[in-house]
């Protein structure tokens, strides 16, 4: 076994050192490379006035140039914009309709026709009902005409409990058939289902039992959940020979959670159901609405009386607003669907279900074509083309430029070639001196001296400052030529 401290690394043989060299020194000529690579891709001003016949081009380019900075900001805006709605995991609610009914077996007045010589006696008959919870994700066009059919339809008949959200309808003869590729079923939507029986009012102890049904976790290989978990009905059977009253738990799954905000945070951000993420910016947009961060640190903020009821402190941090908050989430009580078992005759002449909408959040289907924009190939290849295209044209401007200093330097020196060459030589003594720091403020411009026009091994020229610049300008000439 090895011991569990460092150990000595393995010294590099002869061969190694000598690669690592290259490999360093071939990393420093790239860098080099990439300094001395040309940016710039505007043109130099006045070329325009210098071109035989063709003065329209550099305008031209320089219309393309601003078209393109404008595009570029565009683009960028935009391509920000979609990221931004992608990460939001931005959600749309839709209506999910539920039908609620039950069957019967071997109730009293089902038995009261049978022949005694067909009657078997060995069979332990006990009378039972069957009730089917059955979940349908409606689409867009039935929903948007679901208060036209109610209308039309008029109340059901059964005693249900109305909610705020989720009102029972008048139930279709059939539930809506679930079209080929529908990608959201009845289980999706929630993490656990629970039926609470009313107290049978026959006194027998025992008759009814609740159900629970809990969504397992996700396999470890895919994102996909079980066969046990994916499904559009839930059916259970219990024994019973009277009417009984079953409210069923719906408990909401939905990614990110959301929670029931406290009556003090709800009151600052306006929300009563919010993910986490929802309240935290809601809080953060509260304190700089009401202007309560300091001046001198932004990040530290200080609390009105409306705050205080919230965090329970007169100031308070930027960055552990998550922390306040935690203790003003609670999670979301369930969706209580009440129903009423029936097994007597006259209502299984003509049985028709309940029916609840429960309002539920899906992805929006435009993330689903925004995230393959975002992650393109094809546009991660464009910018590489992109790129290339923009080193040519940096290229190409710079071999623009230095033809244009060239025509300037010499047009000026054929104008007027006694002047030109004082004052050049006059600017390259004052650049000396700067360099070896012996130019003095106001003076040294002067470059009409016979060290200046001396050559040979013991002129100015052939100093080691002199001979230096030289080199880095030749050097810049063969790079770019390269």
């Amino acid at each position: 076994m090895m011991s569990a401290g460092p150990h000595h690394s393995v010294p590099m043989t002869q061969a190694q050192m000598h690669q690592e060299a290259l490999r360093r020194e071939t990393a420093t000529m790239l860098a080099k490379l990439r300094s001395r690579k040309p940016t710039d891709k505007a043109l130099p001003d006045g070329v325009e006035e210098i071109l035989v016949g063709e003065g329209d081009v550099a305008l031209a380019y320089k219309n393309l140039r601003d078209i393109e900075r404008r595009l570029d900001a565009t683009m960028t805006r935009k391509r920000l914009d979609i990221v931004d709605s992608v990460n939001r995991n931005a959600k749309r609610y839709k209506t999910l309709r539920i039908w609620i009914s039950n069957t019967v077996e071997d109730q009293f007045w089902q038995t009261i026709g049978i022949s005694i010589n067909s009657f078997d006696f060995s069979s332990n008959l006990e009378s039972s009902y069957r009730v089917k919870i059955e979940g349908r994700l409606l689409d867009d066009e039935d929903d948007s005409s679901k208060d036209e059919d109610d209308a039309k339809a008029g109340s059901s008949g059964e005693d249900g409990d109305k909610m705020e959200t989720d009102v029972p309808v008048k139930p279709r003869t059939k539930p809506i058939p679930a079209k080929p590729g529908q990608r959201y079923r009845f289980s999706h939507f929630f993490k656990a289902l629970t039926v609470d029986f009313d107290s049978p009012k026959s006194g027998r102890p025992g008759a009814d039992t609740s159900v629970e049904w809990k969504k397992p976790d996700r396999t470890p290989a895919g994102s996909n959940l079980p066969a046990a978990a994916d499904f559009d009905e839930l059916t259970f059977k219990r024994n019973g020979d009277e009417n009984a009253n079953i409210t069923i738990n719906l408990y909401r799954h939905e990614d990110p959670e959301r929670f029931e905000l406290s009556p003090e945070l709800a009151e600052i951000i306006d929300m009563r159901e919010a993910t986490r993420q929802e309240a935290v910016m809601g809080l953060f947009e509260y304190i700089k609405l009401m202007k309560l961060q300091e001046d001198e640190e932004k990040r530290n903020f200080r609390c009105d009386e409306t705050l205080k009821k919230v965090l329970q402190r007169d100031a308070g941090h930027i960055p552990m607003l998550n922390d306040y908050i935690t203790q003003h989430l609670r999670a979301l009580p369930p969706v209580k669907l009440t129903y009423t078992i029936r097994v007597d005759e006259e209502f299984h002449k003509d049985p028709k279900p309940t029916v609840y909408d429960v309002r539920v959040a899906v992805d929006d289907p435009l993330r689903a074509k925004l995230v393959p924009f975002i992650h393109s190939a094809q546009y991660a290849n464009m910018l590489k083309d992109v790129s290339l295209l923009d080193d040519q044209l940096a290229t190409i401007v710079q071999g623009v430029a230095q033809s244009k200093a060239k025509h300037t330097f010499l047009t000026s020196m054929a104008q007027d070639p006694v002047n030109f060459v004082r004052n050049w030589l006059s600017s390259q003594k004052r650049d000396l001196e700067v360099i070896m720091g012996e130019a003095t403020r106001g003076g040294g411009e002067d470059a009409t001296g016979d060290e200046w026009r001396k050559g040979g091994r013991d002129s100015i020229w052939n100093t080691p400052n002199a001979r230096e610049s030289v080199n880095m300008i030749l050097s810049k000439q063969l790079v770019h030529r390269g």
